[in-house]
């Protein structure tokens, strides 16, 4: 029989934890793999737990990619670089990782990087020129924005002034 932490578990009881860990909130394969190893349970036993999740729709991977991107955009305003880089490392597939880049509408992306940009340019106490926008690009950078768009960005934006 399965084992999770010294307890001797059936495949339904564990099957059953694990549903209640991808409907809490939206998962991938390789989260809830983690997740079964740390609670000690076999290495065959977990990936049929993960096939029937899969099959039962509490783990898809495409709609991770999607609600992620979507997420960490509109909350954390990140840029695509950043969010690609993320979903890569979470283990998904080139495809989920464009449908996930899909969520993000181009005006809304431009938008959020000129109102971010406008933001820190306010709080910045850079005198010098090209010292601040030095420090504004990096910031942006470490957003996650891609740098032709950042430089457009900032340059159209000290070009109003």
């Amino acid at each position: 029989m399965p084992s999770s932490k010294g307890k001797n578990l059936t495949f339904n009881e564990i099957y059953l934890k694990a549903s209640s860990f991808c409907a809490y909130q939206e998962r991938t394969q390789q989260e809830v793999r983690d997740k079964l190893y740390g609670q000690k349970v076999d290495k065959d036993v977990a990936e049929e737990v993960i096939s029937k999740l899969i099959e039962d729709n509490f783990i898809n991977e495409e709609r991770f990619a999607v609600t992620y991107a979507g997420g960490k955009f509109r909350m954390k305003k990140w840029g695509r670089v950043k969010i690609k880089e993320a979903l890569k490392q979470k283990g998904l597939s080139v495809y989920c990782i464009k449908k996930g880049m899909e969520e993000i509408e181009e005006e809304d992306y431009l938008k959020t990087l000129d109102v971010l940009l406008s933001k820190k340019n306010s709080l910045e106490k850079e005198k010098n020129i090209f010292k601040k926008k030095d420090k504004l690009s990096k910031y942006l950078l470490q957003k996650g924005y891609e740098a032709d768009l950042v430089w457009k960005a900032i340059n159209s934006f000290f070009d109003k002034k």
